[in-house]
């Protein structure tokens, strides 16, 4: 839909994720509301009536799309059969899915969740390896693709790093929320449930993201656009920010027991602003960086990374307990140092690595 792809490229992805973040707002009232406050099994049936409603709007609205993504890109003799082969990769997937739900559900397989958990990080890390060494190896890529290539690892590793702290958004920050947050409304006589804190990030998602995609248009305009390693280095720095805040804030609950809910509303917000130097652009750089015929497999390579994030920030999430309140500041601290220690690390290559992208923006 941005052929000339660029900074309005960017700009059309920040749109895109206003769209989602409209539903990130919604879905944490309504299921929160019923979860906490009524059965929690009203609270996930309402999740998945939401994703029906989105797979037939989707359906309904199709057709605005005109050609794009019709038709897929074979610019080399081969690549029809390769995309034939490719869905029998993907039935032999979803059959190894199938079968594991079928053995959990007959408690033929009872596994442990947290050994499942450490296992699939590995095991993502290590399918996204082997698609990477199967296209620098097998892709017949030319010099200029190899390099954007390495430069699309390098900012999915990036990428992972980022959500794992991030999606604490979900776990730790929520238990933060439930166990140690004052969040009764004294004027109402109301107790506002832990989960609606989640909806703090998509109003500012909505509110912010058409500040910075006019932001990064006009930068590009004045050839002061940052580099796309500079913005995934920023994303990952206000991330760190984010947690110094919420450190403080764990410090003070050690003497104090609660604290006011003004500490997750900063922190939702200095991580808002990292998401939007991250996430947007990152999906354009996607799109821009990988080689045509492999846009729609690297875009799923994103996705993996997002993946490996959450099941990261999960693990993470699961030291902190109601009885272990005193160790929060440094969990906390911890992932102070991982995210903005990635992130300067990765500025201070931000050049070097910009310079392998060549003429992409």
């Amino acid at each position: 839909m941005y052929p000339e792809g660029g900074a309005r490229r960017d700009a059309g992805f920040s749109i895109f994720y206003m769209g989602i973040n409209l539903g990130a707002f919604i879905g944490p009232l309504v299921c929160s509301t019923l979860g906490e406050k009524i059965n929690w099994h009203y609270g996930f049936a309402a999740a998945g009536v939401g994703m029906v409603l989105g797979l037939l709007q989707f359906k309904l609205t199709a057709g605005h799309l005109g050609e794009a993504g019709l038709h897929p890109h074979r610019k080399r003799t081969g690549a029809a059969e390769g995309i034939d082969r490719g869905w029998y990769l993907v039935a032999a997937g979803l059959a190894v899915v199938v079968l594991l739900v079928v053995l959990g559900l007959t408690r033929v397989m009872i596994p442990n969740p947290v050994i499942l958990a450490g296992r699939a990080k590995y095991a993502i890390a290590g399918l996204g390896g082997v698609y990477f060494a199967a296209i620098f190896l097998f892709g017949k890529l030319d010099a200029g693709e190899t390099r954007r290539c390495a430069v699309l690892l390098i900012l999915l590793v990036a990428s992972a790093m980022f959500w794992s702290g991030f999606e604490q958004a979900g776990s730790s920050l929520n238990l933060f929320a439930e166990r140690y947050t004052d969040r009764v409304v004294d004027a109402f006589q109301f107790e506002i449930p832990a989960g609606w804190f989640q909806a703090l990030n998509p109003v500012y998602i909505i509110a912010l993201a058409p500040l910075f995609a006019s932001l990064w248009v006009s930068l590009g305009r004045r050839n002061l656009d940052p580099s796309l390693p500079a913005k995934f280095a920023l994303g990952l720095i206000l991330l760190g920010l984010g947690f110094l805040v919420m450190a403080g804030a764990a410090a003070l609950v050690a003497s104090h027991g609660r604290v006011l809910p003004t500490w997750l509303i900063a922190t939702y917000l200095v991580h808002t602003f990292g998401e939007l130097c991250l996430s947007p652009v990152g999906l354009s750089a996607v799109t821009k960086l990988a080689p045509r015929r492999f846009v729609g497999q690297m875009m799923g390579l994103w996705f993996l990374a997002t993946s490996l994030g959450n099941l990261i920030a999960g693990l993470i999430a699961g030291e902190f307990s109601a009885e272990a309140g005193t160790q929060m500041p440094r969990l906390f601290l911890r992932i102070v140092l991982t995210t903005a220690g990635s992130g300067l690390l990765l500025l201070i290559f931000a050049r070097p690595i910009k310079k392998l992208m060549g003429d992409i923006r």
